[in-house]
């Protein structure tokens, strides 16, 4: 990255988060975080939203609800159900 500014780097932030960066790349984003106050809570924010989903994917949804969807899937597929709003 030839320039780390706050543009780049927040525009670059999500791929960050998930290690989807060659190593100069994040280098320069981890570079300017560390100077960049606004940058770093941008990742604060990132960091914790990704936390609060990979937990939330971790957990499974009630069985009561599983059956619900399920059986609203099954009915759209046949044809004989319409989703409602």
């Amino acid at each position: 990255m030839t320039d780390c500014g706050c543009d780049k780097a927040k525009a670059e932030l999500e791929e960050y988060l998930h290690n989807e960066l060659c190593s100069e790349d994040a280098a320069d984003i981890r570079e300017h975080v560390a100077n960049c106050e606004d940058c770093r809570s941008e990742l604060r924010v990132g960091v914790a939203i990704t936390e609060v989903v990979q937990r939330a994917c971790r957990e499974s949804a009630p069985e009561e609800l599983r059956a619900v969807v399920l059986t609203r899937i099954r009915a759209v597929q046949s044809g004989h159900g319409v989703l409602a709003d």
